[in-house]
């Protein structure tokens, strides 16, 4: 259950409130309770099967991988483990693109994708790849018919986020799906921020390869998964990392079991408690925002107003440097400017100014990412102390 947020008691500092989910999540109790026992007891290799410790971790992690199939409407064997969603990113794209050379050397993304998809797209490109990246509207929506435009008999993959990250915008997956199998073309999908809030069916949605991460559904860090179609296209991936043939042979390295069974335990809990979660932050999140525009008559929202995750509420506030209001909430509130990938970066984020913006809004918006421990009081009291903080840096800004 979501803990509620106390004041200050006793003159004791409580911990700020935690509203940066999208850049990582707190493990689950119950997460953490079922890994601890492949610390120190359950202590097998997983490919070390002809012994009973190697084979107890085994069927851990082949339980893991029905766990996650089950979230997607896969086949266990679909799965593929990775160190993250970056890497299951990579792997996705640089495999796809190294398989299917002799096919064809042109890939279509999206401007507003995570850095991992672009950075690896951009390598390409230095490779003598061809990578079209598709505009956005002011909301953070591609067009069906700009996608339909930039395909070419040269085209092998279109990969296209499920959800961003910084806007919380979700993509017309259905579309892209359809649009992909009309022309025998690979869909890959980065589903890190959405697979804790909407229904990822790779069979409905014609997804081919789908992208997550642990710690972004309340797992560990350091573990995530890649969902690989083995039927109807079979499609395969050129390995990036090689010594000893692990996971079909596309991602070799000894697998992390007590991470794995955290990522299959959260997985299977996000799964359980998906809809209901959903509704309980999705209005906290409308709370917060009608609240932060009763006290800010000028705030301005990124994204779209409903095709977007429920826990997520991005903003722009006119005449404020977002980075200035974060210094001066920090000991009350934990809260980004963006991505947590960049957000040692001074540039605007990529994300803003492909919404057709300029660097100003760009420099004056912060993210909010609630969680499953945020509560009502903890909106009431991040709507007010942030109102009060923006009062306070106008006022400094007028004075100077």
């Amino acid at each position: 259950m979501p803990k509620h947020h106390e004041p200050e008691i006793d003159g004791l500092s409580r911990r700020p409130v935690y509203m940066d989910h999208h850049a990582t999540t707190p493990v689950d109790k119950r997460v953490l309770e079922a890994m601890l026992p492949y610390f120190t007891e359950i202590i097998g290799n997983a490919a070390s099967i002809d012994h009973e410790y190697g084979a107890e971790a085994n069927r851990a992690v082949e339980r893991a991988r029905q766990q996650i199939a089950g979230l997607l409407n896969a086949q266990p064997d679909e799965i593929i483990f990775t160190s993250g969603a970056t890497e299951s990113d990579n792997l996705a794209i640089l495999g796809v693109a190294e398989h299917y050379a002799d096919r064809g050397n042109h890939i279509i993304t999206c401007v507003t994708e995570h850095k991992a998809v672009i950075d690896s797209c951009q390598y390409l490109e230095q490779k003598g790849y061809r990578i079209t990246y598709l505009p956005v509207d002011q909301y953070g929506l591609i067009d069906p018919d700009d996608l339909r435009r930039a395909i070419t008999p040269q085209t092998i993959l279109i990969s296209v986020m499920a959800a961003n990250n910084e806007i919380g915008t979700l993509a017309p997956l259905a579309d892209i799906g359809r649009i992909t199998r009309e022309h025998e073309i690979l869909f890959h999908t980065d589903a890190t921020q959405a697979a804790a809030y909407i229904t990822l069916d790779v069979e409905a949605l014609n997804i081919d390869l789908l992208s997550l991460s642990a710690h972004k559904i309340y797992g560990p860090k350091g573990i995530g998964a890649l969902y690989v179609r083995k039927r109807r296209p079979r499609v395969r991936v050129a390995a990036q990392m090689h010594g000893g043939g692990h996971e079909r042979g596309m991602r070799s390295g000894t697998l992390n079991v007590p991470g794995i069974v955290g990522l299959g335990k959260a997985v299977e809990l996000a799964a359980k408690e998906m809809k209901a979660e959903a509704k309980r932050v999705g209005e906290l999140r409308d709370l917060l925002w009608q609240g932060l525009k009763d006290k800010l008559e000028d705030i301005q929202l990124n994204g779209h107003l409903t095709l977007r995750l429920p826990n997520n509420l991005s903003v722009a506030i006119p005449g404020v440097e977002s980075r200035s209001l974060l210094v001066q909430i920090k000991h009350d509130v934990s809260l980004s400017t963006g991505s947590a990938c960049t957000t040692a970066k001074v540039e605007p984020s990529h994300v803003i100014l492909a919404l057709g913006y300029g660097e100003e809004r760009a420099h004056s918006s912060i993210r909010f990412g609630l969680g499953r421990q945020n509560s009502d009081a903890d909106v009431r009291f991040v709507g007010e102390h942030l109102s009060n903080s923006i009062w306070r840096l106008r006022k400094l800004v007028l004075a100077g």
